[in-house]
């Protein structure tokens, strides 16, 4: 019995052991595999982490990688009518590599007809090298023929044949000798770049702006305000695309094992803006003050009176680089901030009929020898003479504001508000005068009002000064905006200069009108403050507007710029003018608004600086263009 027991044991002890073996090998081969892997992963980390091959063995072995970021197509922009402005159009430089198919010669066994090939290689060039000549004039064909013979003698791979041509050019250039037969035995290396077009040359060139890297414009232009370009630039960009090219025996191509992110073209800007009635502003300013000597520049404005769209700003000044020539280089209607005279006795004049401290526009003040009660003002020579021409000494509101006397308005700011001056003041910042407001160009300056709690330059005096346009500072976007609320009877819109902003066609962001105050005076009132208006146009200051071809009512201003340390003289006793001409037409019925105001140089005269000289000419130019062919007006226009 017990040796059938060792019997039955001999094969399980056998069996045991074949399996501890069969474990042990598996044990020894887990272990020497898992050593293995362990010294793989810290290879990997070590080569990823801290190995760096010799730049002289990795340089020619790896091909090297770059990043480009790739430039959407800047968006246009546009006037009211859908003309372009600006826009963004491809050129294309093209170039050569200048040692196509030369390895591939130069392996063939026959030296004979590896020459031969050479040759017929050369030979095209030379052919490319005529036709290029054909195509481009500014090239010389034996040049040309040089530098691609020379670039393939040194292995050049980036020769510049022509840069900037636009696409039939392109067309033409790769339809010649060589270039047809393609990039691999042609050697024809083409880039394409956008490039920022103007089409109406130097018109609206301010407000319209630049581009700041437009290597086409001179630098001097390229300074300062930069216009709607400037202001709406991420709108016009678009979004940059992104992708990683790899340089390659024939150039660079992109490497599509890395990202690649799609440039977005940017967005369209329709403009308030009529070209043609900024070609005929414009026109209308150079025609007047190109040939004035001492004037340093001026703006035109022409605005929409419902609506505050803006249809031309024209700023010309004397361009130092082009000979002295009035070029749209400093934008005068939101950049000059100057004492604005006698347009600002209209506000003088709306408040004291707002307050109802004058009732109608017959009401008679005492001239009173045209001294100023209880000032240091000025005698008013306009009061002596009206005393002498008239025999009185009296003189109404309306014949003060249409001879634009000092006097009158100084002694109305002073009569009424003497013992208030904080609520005239006031008055002004309600009319829009004191602050700025969001503009669609860079610049706009805030206005320049004196305090009457500053009591060391606040008196009877300066509250006189303000009354008739002095001690102020306004620009002339400011003055405008304050006479198209009184042409829209009482309501003050915002002026604007982009209608919306579109993609593709469609409006995908509407802007337009908005306004700033419903309601600076009662209809009534702005009614009586166009009566007096037209006085000034039709017996005043303006008197020139009487033949327009429309009724106009407005104001001349005429004052004088300070110099550094504030005197209106300088050493010399010269003196500098700012003439300005504000209004609305047709005065019956109110559809455009419109300034226009010269700056000068030190002069010793001020012979046509004031706002009825060449202000208001320039302004009848631009009003009988617009109410001849206007369609708002044409049913209306009266037969020769």
């Amino acid at each position: 019995m017990a040796e059938e027991n060792n019997i039955n044991q001999l094969p399980q002890q056998s069996t045991k052991k074949k399996r501890d073996r069969i474990g042990l090998v598996l044990y020894v081969f887990y272990t020497l595999l898992l050593i293995v892997s362990v010294l793989v992963l810290v290879k990997l980390v070590y080569f990823q982490l801290i190995w760096k091959p010799e730049p002289k063995i990795a340089g020619p072995l790896t091909p090297g990688i770059v990043k480009r970021t790739i430039e959407p197509v800047r968006g246009n922009i546009l006037d009211c009518n859908g003309r372009l402005l600006a826009m963004s159009y491809p050129v294309y430089d093209i170039h050569m590599d200048c040692t196509v198919m030369k390895a591939e010669y130069a392996m063939l066994k026959n030296r004979e007809k590896a020459k031969m090939k050479e040759d017929e290689w050369l030979g095209k060039a030379r052919q490319l090298a005529d036709g290029l000549a054909e195509v481009v004039p500014s090239i010389n064909a034996d040049r040309m023929f040089s530098q691609i013979k020379e670039g393939r003698a040194s292995g050049r791979k980036y020769l510049l044949i022509a840069k900037g041509v636009d696409r039939t050019t392109m067309l033409k250039i790769k339809g010649l000798p060589l270039y047809r037969e393609g990039a691999n035995k042609g050697g024809m290396i083409v880039e394409n770049r956008n490039i920022r077009k103007y089409p109406y040359g130097k018109l609206a060139r301010r407000t319209i702006g630049f581009v700041r890297d437009n290597k086409g414009l001179p630098e001097e232009e390229i300074k300062g305000n930069p216009g709607l370009e400037g202001h709406y630039d991420a709108i016009l960009h678009g979004t940059d695309g992104r992708e990683y090219l790899r340089l390659t025996d024939r150039g660079r191509v992109r490497n599509y094992d890395s990202s690649y992110v799609r440039a977005i073209d940017g967005n369209d800007l329709r403009t308030t803006l009529d070209i043609d009635y900024q070609d005929v502003a414009d026109r209308a300013l150079h025609e007047q003050i190109d040939s004035m000597n001492t004037l340093n520049g001026a703006c035109l404005v022409l605005m929409e009176v419902k609506t505050g769209a803006i249809r031309a700003m024209v700023n010309l000044s004397r361009d130092p680089y082009r000979s002295g020539h009035f070029e749209e280089i400093t934008n005068f209607a939101i950049g000059r901030r100057y004492e604005p005279g006698s347009v600002f006795k209209t506000v003088t004049l709306l408040s004291v009929l707002s307050d109802g401290y004058v009732k109608n526009l017959d009401e008679t003040l005492p001239t009173n020898h045209g001294i100023v009660k209880d000032t240091k003002m000025k005698q008013d020579i306009h009061i002596v003479d009206w005393e002498r021409e008239n025999k009185t000494r009296e003189i109404s509101v309306r014949d003060g504001f249409k001879i634009s006397s000092n006097y009158v308005f100084g002694t109305l700011a002073v009569q009424n508000y003497a013992k208030q001056p904080r609520h005239y003041v006031e008055k002004v910042y309600s009319y829009g005068l004191g602050d700025t407001f969001d503009f669609d160009l860079e610049g706009l300056l805030t206005p320049t009002i004196p305090n009457p709690d500053d009591k060391r330059v606040w008196s009877n005096t300066t509250l006189g000064n303000m009354g008739f346009g002095y001690v102020t500072e306004l620009t002339p976007l400011h003055i405008l905006t304050f006479y198209n609320a009184i042409a829209n009877k009482g309501k003050m819109v915002k002026p604007y200069l982009v209608e919306d902003i579109e993609k593709a066609g469609s409006v995908t962001d509407r802007r337009g009108p908005s306004v700033l105050n419903a309601s600076i005076c009662s209809k009534a009132i702005a009614d009586t403050m166009t009566r007096a208006l037209l006085s000034v146009t039709d017996e005043g200051t303006a008197k020139i507007l009487r033949k327009a071809k429309c009724k106009v009512a407005g104001k001349t201003g005429t004052s004088f710029g300070t110099f550094p340390g504030g005197g209106y003289s300088d050493a010399s006793g010269r003196k500098k003018y700012q003439g300005t001409f504000v209004g609305y037409f047709p005065a019956e019925d109110p559809q455009y608004s419109i300034i226009c105001a010269v700056f000068s140089d030190p002069s010793y005269t001020n012979y046509r600086y004031q706002g009825g000289g060449i202000p208001a000419a320039t302004v009848k130019t631009l009003i009988d263009y617009v109410y001849i062919n206007d369609p708002r007006f044409r049913t209306t226009v009266p037969k020769k």
